[in-house]
């Protein structure tokens, strides 16, 4: 048999834990992405024979593709911000949108955005999908592997913490329509 056959049998035997793996770091429309970027990194490699445990490898590469995915989504987010936080990009006639009439202040939002990367990162992660996202306690258990009473405790703790950060810089609570409507009913029209 082949390297190449070695490899995606194993992969193929493998799919399932490194979905699982992947579903611990990242949002679940990004798994699929992550475990096959996992076997392409995988058939790239050049000398196959010094992979000594592909097994290893495999969960080792599906973790820091995941972790790295993170990253980069919260670099996207800073960026989000620092774009809100400036004016004159925000009433350029290529980004207006009039819905954004009713939504915070860019400070205001900043402010949320900042609140939500100070929680703890399971709390972080259980809170955005929740309060962002919309997921459900029963999808958001699954998805991370918890039960639905410590998504209940994370989901509340997010929510008491970001209130006090906002109280704390003096951004007065529900003063933004958006930054309120996220934090006490989930982001869900």
């Amino acid at each position: 048999m082949s390297d190449i056959e070695n490899i995606t049998e194993t992969f193929l035997g493998m799919r399932g834990r490194l979905a699982s793996l992947a579903s611990r770091i990242v949002p679940p429309k990004e798994i699929e992405d992550i475990v096959q970027e996992t076997y392409v990194r995988l058939c790239q490699v050049k000398k196959k024979e010094d992979i000594r445990e592909p097994r290893s490898f495999m969960m080792r590469t599906a973790r820091n593709l995941a972790l790295d995915h993170v990253k980069r989504s919260e670099s996207r987010l800073a960026d989000s911000v620092e774009s809100l936080e400036n004016p004159e990009l925000l009433m350029s006639d290529e980004l207006y949108d009039q819905t954004y009439d009713e939504v915070a202040s860019a400070e205001e939002f900043s402010f949320f955005c900042e609140a939500v990367r100070a929680l703890p990162l399971q709390c972080r992660r259980v809170f955005v999908l929740k309060k962002v996202y919309g997921y459900s306690q029963r999808e958001i258990a699954e998805e991370l592997g918890i039960s639905e009473n410590t998504v209940e405790k994370h989901v509340a703790l997010g929510v008491k913490r970001c209130t006090l950060f906002l109280i704390e810089r003096e951004v007065p609570r529900g003063s933004s329509k958006e930054t309120s409507r996220v934090v006490h009913d989930g982001g869900q029209r």
